[in-house]
């Protein structure tokens, strides 16, 4: 595939707020986890001084959004109530909106309480793990008050979501179960879609997934990547989440080419990297 023929080069904009985004130039989103339990970065931001720090140092390095988490969602995460996980996220949130106004801030939870209490406090959009389907309550909400969202798929919980991985045709079904969970939002609304890689998913179903990734691009939405340092990585390279940046970098640039409009990652510098090689070989091809 031609970088110039790719779904790379074709534009599409949103709504997110007051302002419009455009995604024909792809987007980085730094990912801030306020969990002690999250698989890579847990606990390295659980102080308040050490969460903004570490948001100022994404900005600095080109990170156009910043997600923010307090329920890890990894397999055998420990419950956390919603009580709990609004008192991680509120309070980062809202210091990191009145530092850095400019900067969208989206909410990483399946809960609608905790989802509305961070929008409260400078949140701009909601990043659903369950595309809605662990709190029903969530997409008529987001539909009523016109929330940008974030519809990642998922089959089942955190707890049971690796019992979950029975496709028939992979990349079919991961496009039908989240059209279908988000069947409610207009036409016109604000979506992002994530297709959900290391939930509900095998090791080779992922890499499967990423082969079609550019079939995404037919729904006319823009689509996330976020595969930063997770074991469809390190297993096959035989480490762990800290060996697992430069296979971070890698499935970060073909998720470019096919189509990525965000990528979400826990290294901002090289994921912006990549997204300028990538830029320079575009602008050189349509020469």
């Amino acid at each position: 595939m031609r970088l110039k023929d790719s779904p790379f080069s074709k534009k599409c904009s949103l709504q997110i707020g007051e302002k419009i985004v455009d995604f024909s130039t792809p987007k980085i989103m730094g990912v801030l986890n306020m969990t002690p339990d999250s698989f890579f970065d847990g606990g390295k931001n659980s102080s308040f001084e050490t969460a903004v720090n570490q948001a100022e140092k994404m900005i600095k390095e080109g990170a156009d959004f910043i997600d923010i988490g307090g329920y890890s969602s990894r397999p055998g995460a420990s419950e956390v109530s919603i009580k709990e996980e609004i008192n991680r996220t509120v309070p980062i949130v809202k210091a990191i909106h009145e530092k850095f106004p400019q900067i969208f801030i989206s909410i990483d939870t399946f809960r609608k309480s905790v989802a509305e209490e961070n929008l409260k406090a400078g949140a701009t959009w909601v990043n659903d793990i369950s595309a809605g389907n662990l709190d029903k309550e969530m997409i008529p909400w987001v539909k009523a008050n016109q929330i940008p969202y974030i519809a990642m798929h998922m089959r089942g919980n955190p707890k049971t979501m690796q019992n979950n991985c029975t496709y028939s045709h992979l990349t079919n079904e991961v496009l039908s179960e989240l059209i279908y969970s988000i069947r409610e939002l207009n036409a016109d609304h604000p979506l992002i879609l994530d297709p959900g890689f290391g939930f509900s998913k095998t090791l080779d179903q992922n890499y499967e997934l990423l082969d079609n990734l550019e079939l995404f691009s037919k729904l006319r939405q823009p689509f996330l990547v976020g595969v930063s340092r997770k074991s469809l990585i390190y297993k096959v390279l035989d480490g762990g989440p800290q060996d697992a940046l430069n296979g971070t970098s890698v499935l970060n640039t073909v998720g470019l080419m096919k189509g990525a409009s965000i990528l979400r990652v826990h290294d901002v510098k090289e994921a912006k990297e990549c997204l300028r090689l990538l830029l320079k070989l575009r602008d050189s091809s349509l020469i």
